[in-house]
């Protein structure tokens, strides 16, 4: 249930009472921005008023007492131009919690998504080594996204795209072969420049010499090129979703760019736009701010791409006839939209700047328009180690992996530090201020808020022994003795979590999820805090137990709340927290 939008529709109703002409579709009912000036606010009178004939703050006096006559209201007022604010009645927040306590971690579930069918793709990391930092945060977004859009109702398939037809696999292929000669004894001295010198490749040299033997050795590479080259990607891909499981994810389709080629896919999506008349010979200007002097136009075979908004046309084919670089993940997306999909969201790595760009054309064109593609994009992660900053190079074989990472701080430490920032913002993923004990730390904060709830039952079934405190038995306590502003606030914050998930949901922003758990976490803390210093509101009070059991109510709501977010970032709330 969201309160909001429940009083929103109610309102709707009697506007349509007033006149059944009103176009109400623009008339929202929300938590304003400062907490003091009401529980809730409508901008009802500034959307209607011409609809109205009249200014907007003649009309929101007219609307004051039909927003009074509302379920639950207490008082309302007028703010600003027009703008309408009112109160609740304690027990519409009394009622709310009750609510959320049957609900359980299902408090917050949205039918927003209408079970519209979705494709998430996120990872695709080509299979020339193992998960690094950048890696799992592209992971953990596109994860915690699902997560959350299956909350919201849509029907979500995870999806991990790689490309195995690429000269970085028959690169792989070549450092595996060297590697498995040297699992069979051979000195090979440095790892020659442009292949992968990281010792992981180490263990795909043993792997092959345990199937093959010495099959390979001494062969020419025209010989062992394709079977070595098939046999890396396999055990690289292997490794690959044995990271990923340390930290909860598991796809549902893995799709590969060989597949895509060998299965004629490309072919296929090119006759489709040819015979819409949608490709020409034609030539293309020099590339905007390079200055090419010897630069000459040569007809290619081009997309029109201009006809659906791109700034111009796309070359599908280079100069020799085969395909341009985009043309594997045009038909891949083609492919997709033949598998129903029409929503298609891509997690990638900043440095694909541009791509939804360069796809959006030919999504328009293959889908009569009804297709879209959102990309997000994640920017880098910074790793920080002993106060020292740790440089990528998987060339090098000097990376900090996945696993280096789930070892160190755990698996739900790293989902849900690397939710605490916006996808495009770089981020700090410092070893030892992850797992510090503070304010500042998200992770610890939120989890901290979980673990204090869980240690007020454990008080609580110390102080009342004989107290069921089970969230059946605390949902039918006297929820009316909640009646303290600083409760009540607690409750209202509560109250913003399933307008919060169908807000993120719909913008694809799953980070808000991380923000709204710290504010959740903050006002808790907050709470607990005042109790500490005004008896008034402690949550337990040991002459008096019924007072006791509201109270537990109440820290039973935060933890659903709480249970309830985490699920989301696929991250286990704590019961106990160790310094």
């Amino acid at each position: 249930m969201n309160i909001y939008k429940t009083y929103e529709n109610e309102l709707v109703t009697a506007l349509k009472n007033i006149s059944a002409e009103f176009d109400t579709s623009r008339v929202v009912v929300e938590q304003p921005r400062d907490p003091s000036h009401g529980d809730m606010a409508t901008n009802a009178a500034m959307v209607l008023c011409k609809q109205a004939g009249k200014n907007p703050r003649a009309f929101a006096e007219e609307l004051l007492p039909l927003i009074k006559e509302l379920n639950g209201v207490e008082s309302a007022e007028i703010a600003g131009p027009g703008f309408i604010n009112f109160r609740l009645k304690q027990r519409q927040w009394a009622d709310l919690l009750n609510y959320i306590l049957n609900e359980g971690i299902g408090y917050g579930d949205t039918t927003v998504g209408k079970g519209q069918p979705v494709n998430i793709e996120y990872v695709s990391a080509n299979p020339t080594g193992p998960m690094h930092a950048g890696h799992t945060r592209g992971a953990v977004i596109g994860d915690t996204l699902a997560n959350l859009l299956d909350k919201a109702g849509y029907k979500v398939t995870r999806e991990y795209y790689f490309n195995d037809a690429g000269t970085q696999v028959d690169v792989l292929a070549r450092t595996a072969h060297l590697r498995y000669r040297e699992a069979l004894g051979e000195d090979i001295g440095d790892i020659p420049e442009g292949l992968y010198p990281g010792d992981y490749m180490k263990e795909v040299g043993q792997a092959l010499v345990k199937r093959d033997g010495d099959q390979w050795q001494g062969k020419s590479e025209s010989e062992w090129l394709v079977p070595v080259r098939e046999f890396a990607v396999e055990h690289m891909m292997k490794m690959i979703r044995e990271d990923l499981r340390l930290i909860g994810i598991k796809h549902d389709v893995f799709t590969n760019e060989r597949d895509i080629v060998e299965s004629g896919t490309l072919d296929t999506a090119f006759k489709f736009l040819e015979d819409l008349d949608l490709i020409y010979t034609g030539t293309l200007p020099p590339p905007k701010g390079k200055e090419m002097e010897d630069w000459e136009p040569v007809p290619l075979t081009l997309f029109r791409s201009s006809k659906f908004g791109d700034q111009q046309d796309r070359a599908l084919k280079k100069r020799d006839g085969t395909w341009a670089y985009i043309m594997p993940d045009i038909a891949y997306h083609y492919d997709k939209i033949k598998r129903g999909y029409n929503l298609m969201l891509n997690v990638l790595g900043k440095d694909h700047a541009g791509y939804q760009e360069r796809l959006e054309p030919t999504i328009d064109a293959f889908s009569n328009g009804d297709a879209k593609l959102k990309v997000i994009y994640n920017s880098i992660v910074k790793v920080f180690k002993g106060g020292e900053l740790v440089r990528f190079s998987k060339r090098s074989g000097n990376i900090i992996t996945l696993r280096e990472m789930v070892e160190e701080v755990g698996a739900d430490v790293v989902r849900f530090f690397m939710m605490t920032r916006t996808p495009d913002a770089e981020m700090e993923f410092d070893f030892d201020k992850v797992v510090e004990q503070s304010k500042d730390n998200p992770v610890f904060y939120v989890q901290y808020a979980h673990a204090r709830c869980c240690s007020v039952m454990r008080n609580a079934g110390e102080m009342f022994p004989n107290m069921d405190l089970s969230v059946k038995a605390l949902s039918s306590a006297d929820l009316s003795k909640i009646d303290d502003e600083d409760s009540l606030y607690m409750i209202k914050v509560m109250a913003g979590w399933p307008k919060m998930v169908e807000s993120a949901a719909e913008a694809f922003e799953p980070h808000r999820i991380a923000f709204y758990l710290n504010d959740l976490a903050s006002a808790f803390h907050s709470l607990w805090s005042k109790g500490r210093t005004d008896t008034t509101l402690r949550f337990l009070d040991e002459n008096d137990a019924e007072l006791s059991r509201a109270r537990l109510a109440l820290v039973a709501g935060v933890m659903t709340v709480l249970a309830s977010g985490l699920a989301i970032m696929g991250v286990k709330p704590v019961e106990e927290m160790h310094g």
